[in-house]
């Protein structure tokens, strides 16, 4: 039995590193044609080529950019490599929001990576809210099976009328099928691109146990490979069905991004159960009326999670105090704006 385990364990992560080696095919762009900066002022710093961005979170301020242009559904892109070391509390976001023009009835779907005390352990929380529901919140966080600060890993966020995909690098790792049920839940409102790095010590790891330590700042996060495949909106405050007018969504609905095949389906149900430390379709506490009308459970499935929602089999892993020695934080601090403004 042991035997057979490891051997379907194999068999799964070969799966995932599969959809992985397919990579998508779809142009970037130079942060001058689909970008401008959001705040932060000099702790945005972009790249000699303008292909690239490094965005810089210090006692003074966190920084992030934003797109040119609005959105009514899309593929949305970057590749992106996260702050060395010593990170609680930081929060690098990958995102797409409506905040700015509706302020109470705001769409949203979210990439949020969530430091921790021990470099390299980042986790990647995903939202979905629609129509300023963030009082149901949708979220799922999962461990990354890499270092996301040795080099940059593609993440990338589909949004189509009919369902949603979030992807870290070409593997899908959470699925949102619009079901009659969700109503205005379901984000269908045009939407920026945002991404951003700032101070989450309130929430960000464990609850808030642990605060951004600015003795290791500044922390730096790298973005570069930005795409934007979307429906251009030229007024984000129109809802009309024309909103996005000569967009062609019948090639963005069957772009190999937007397609669930069976083979990546599979890979994402081997992510889920490796990588999945919680989720809100098992959160009974949370939610003790049921799990939302979108989740797609089991009886099986639910044995492995707790009532709150949290895995009882995929958990964070400490690591020893000597592999994050304080000087190398401090010269990889150094090097982080340093190496900013020679790229």
């Amino acid at each position: 039995m042991a035997m057979k385990a490891r051997l379907l364990a194999a068999a799964a992560t070969c799966v995932c590193l599969a959809a992985a080696a397919s990579a998508f095919d779809v142009p970037t762009v130079a942060f001058e044609e689909g970008f401008s900066p959001l705040f932060g002022d000099g702790n945005l710093v972009r790249a000699r080529d303008d292909r690239a961005a490094r965005l810089l979170l210090d006692r003074r301020s966190g920084s992030g950019f934003i797109s040119s242009d609005y959105y009514l559904h899309g593929f949305f892109s970057a590749s992106i490599k996260l702050p060395r070391d010593y990170t609680a509390g930081v929060v690098v976001a990958f995102y797409l929001s409506n905040g700015d023009v509706y302020e109470k009835t705001h769409d949203e779907l979210d990439l949020e990576f969530l430091g921790s005390r021990w470099g390299g352990q980042w986790r990647v929380q995903t939202n979905v809210y629609g129509n300023g529901s963030t009082s149901r919140g949708r979220e799922e966080r999962y461990l990354l099976p890499f270092d996301p600060t040795l080099e940059a890993h593609r993440y990338s966020i589909l949004w189509a009328p009919t369902h949603i995909i979030f992807y870290v690098d070409d593997t899908p790792i959470r699925e949102v099928v619009r079901h009659p049920g969700m109503g205005g839940d379901f984000p269908a409102k045009p939407m920026a691109v945002y991404a951003t790095i700032w101070d989450g010590s309130a929430w960000a790891t464990e609850g808030g146990k642990y605060k951004v330590n600015y003795k290791y700042a500044p922390f730096a996060s790298d973005f570069s490979d930005l795409s934007l495949r979307g429906c251009r909106v030229a007024d984000p405050a129109a809802l009309s069905s024309d909103a996005a007018g000569g967009c062609d969504l019948l090639r963005l609905m069957t772009a190999d991004y937007a397609v669930m095949t069976p083979q990546k389906r599979a890979a994402m149900r081997a992510f889920r159960a490796r990588q999945m430390t919680y989720t809100v379709c098992y959160d009974a506490a949370r939610y003790a009326a049921g799990p939302f009308p979108e989740c797609d459970n089991s009886d099986e499935e639910r044995g492995t999670f707790w009532a709150w929602g949290e895995s009882k089999t995929v958990v964070m892993k400490t690591r020893g105090r000597g592999r994050r020695g304080r000087g190398s934080r401090t010269g990889a601090g150094a090097r982080g704006r340093a190496g900013a403004a020679s790229s």
